[in-house]
């Protein structure tokens, strides 16, 4: 039998991977970062509070060509868009390394845990800023020059203008990817060849490029007292020493990525770091500072560092891995295949098992096994029962009501359940894009309904009975599924709120 083509092979698999992806999105609701994303902002802007608007823009444009918004249809443009980033990194590999490291390169971007079914499958920042930085990374390549040795490659720099869009598109994503930016200049520094190209207008028509698509996301938050830049850069600060955090963080980085795919990716990137391959080089410093800069900064700050905010470094060594991939041979390569096959079938067994549990409870009694309120099938499913009981109760469409949480991600998932016709604030905490779009003293005069947890409910409703002519407590609201409480929500009611500290009196 005739041999695939690495590049026929590589289609395959984005499709193979392209269709489990569509079933998972079937078959679940939306997450609590995507049930916040879709239901905290209705409208079109220029930046969001928490990243800027690229995401945001994929699935209120989806919406408006639609005009659904089922967990289906948002998260389309996201499946469709990692499929295209599947075939960047073919082409990025292909050109630094062998069409069969492309190969290989996309099947690891498929099989990796984090990229695969989060970034690859959910209303994430994280999907687009893919597509642009790899996007990124070959133009900069092509600028530079960078190929395999038998493409007798010189630098075009025809392609710093697309280099610059790119990586503006990038930023427009999420902010974490101006660190690979930086080790993109740190390379241009280090490399002789690359320096020299600091001296022409390329690279700095790309910086140019770069800040002009970024700009509505500086505007944004010069109109908004810096707002999504004071909380992303909030999350470094607070003083403390944990020594052993960093390995915390590089276990939880090694399961998201998958530890047979983290270890050698870490290996080829202090390898390319070290070493005189120009392609090498350029990958593992495009990797090294997100990488590495998590884990510097675990070693302080109070905040909490989660584990996929490193995940810009870890696609870039995909091609690396690839290549490494290529190059090895007897057991090894056995290994690495069954591995490989493992991981994926781990993967689709797991993406059939969400799907299928939530849409038909095929293991009676999963949700039992879990404590009230810590079922996993409480994130995987869409707060529908609070919408019907409003309904039900008459309250879904009186005027002059609207809804309040004690917390942002709660606040997301009721919102997504309700819809836009109901407004939704946050009380307590950082409420997010929710205290942009509807701060609570924007409802001076309205009746509020509040979702009483977590906590007393008698302290609650003592907590915020002065803002209120009068508070009363209502019937508690289930969400179910498959006829089992899975959660049991407190509601309070507050009539004709009077004031908010900050609004005027």
């Amino acid at each position: 039998m005739k041999q695939m083509k690495p590049g026929s092979a590589a289609l395959l698999v984005i499709l193979a991977a392209t269709l489990a992806r569509l079933v998972l999105a079937a078959g679940m609701g939306l997450g609590i970062d995507e049930s916040y994303m879709v239901a905290a902002a209705h409208t079109f802007q220029l930046s969001y509070f928490d990243h800027p608007p690229i995401s945001w823009w994929m699935e209120l444009g989806i919406q408006r060509l639609t005009g659904l918004h089922s967990p289906f249809i948002v998260r389309l443009p996201f499946i469709a868009m990692f499929a295209a980033t599947g075939g960047l990194m073919y082409g990025l590999t292909r050109r630094l390394f062998s069409p069969a490291a492309g190969l290989w390169a996309v099947i690891g971007l498929n099989i990796s845990p984090v990229f695969s079914l989060a970034f690859g499958t959910w209303v994430l920042p994280d999907g687009p800023l893919d597509f642009f930085l790899v996007g990124a990374a070959w133009a900069l390549a092509r600028a530079l020059g960078i190929a395999r040795p038998e493409m007798e490659a010189t630098p075009d720099a025809d392609f710093w203008p697309l280099a610059g869009i790119l990586i503006g598109l990038a930023m427009t994503s999420k902010y974490n990817a101006v660190l690979v930016m930086a080790g993109a200049l740190l390379f241009m520094l280090v490399d002789a060849r690359a320096r020299r190209a600091l001296a022409t207008p390329g690279p700095w028509v790309a910086c140019v490029l770069a800040a002009v698509v970024f700009s509505p996301v500086v505007i944004w938050n010069a109109l908004n007292g810096w707002a999504s830049f004071g909380y992303q850069g909030d999350r470094a600060t607070g003083f403390g020493l944990h020594p052993l955090r960093p390995f915390a963080i590089w276990g939880g980085e090694a399961l998201f990525v998958a530890p047979w795919i983290f270890v050698p990716m870490v290996a080829l990137m202090i390898g390319g770091l070290r070493g005189s391959d120009r392609r090498a080089r350029l990958l593992a410093w495009l990797g090294v500072v997100p990488v590495v800069l998590f884990s510097v900064i675990g070693l302080w700050s109070s905040r909490k560092i989660l584990f996929h905010w490193a995940a810009p470094g870890y696609l870039m060594l995909f091609p690396l891995l690839g290549d490494w991939v290529v190059r090895q041979a007897g057991t090894m390569r056995l290994w690495i295949g069954r591995a490989a096959k493992g991981t994926a079938a781990l993967l689709v067994a797991a993406a059939l098992f969400i799907a299928l549990q939530v849409r038909f409870s095929i293991v009676p009694g999963f949700d039992s096994m879990f404590p009230p309120g810590k079922s996993p099938t409480l994130q995987a499913i869409d707060w529908t029962s609070f919408r019907t009981t409003l309904k039900a109760r008459g309250q879904f469409d009186q005027p002059g009501l609207a809804l309040a949480a004690l917390r942002w991600f709660d606040a997301g998932k009721i919102a997504y359940a309700v819809g836009p016709s109901m407004r939704m604030t946050v009380f307590e905490g950082d409420p997010h894009e929710f205290g942009v779009v509807t701060p609570p003293q924007s409802l001076i005069g309205e009746n509020i309904l509040i979702a009483a947890m977590p906590g007393s409910v008698a302290a609650i409703e003592t907590r915020y009975a002065p803002r209120f002519r009068s508070i009363t407590v209502e019937p508690p609201i289930d969400i179910v599924h498959d006829g089992h409480v899975l959660l049991r929500i407190p509601m309070l009611l507050g009539h004709h709120l009077m004031s908010w500290p900050g609004a005027r009196r």
